[in-house]
């Protein structure tokens, strides 16, 4: 079994081979922590939602993406 540190040298190291390193790091940073309020953002978002109605919606979305994958790999 893989250290967790092994793992993401392993990705980095398929990241940096696949799109170069100016790449990587463009690929990196769309996806590093932003400094706004999540917190805040996420009120904005649901508003005053109740969990239920949160949980409902979320289920909802699961159903109706039943054919997300439609490419068969064998």
């Amino acid at each position: 079994m893989k250290t967790q540190n092994e793992i993401i040298k392993q990705g980095y190291d398929a990241l940096i081979n696949s799109l170069g390193v100016a790449d990587t790091i463009r690929f990196i940073q769309y996806f590093s922590f932003g400094k706004e309020d999540y917190t805040k953002e996420r009120h904005q978002w649901l508003g005053n939602k109740p969990l239920a109605d949160v949980l409902a919606e979320m289920k909802q979305l699961q159903s109706d993406d039943s054919n997300q994958y439609e490419e068969i790999i064998d």
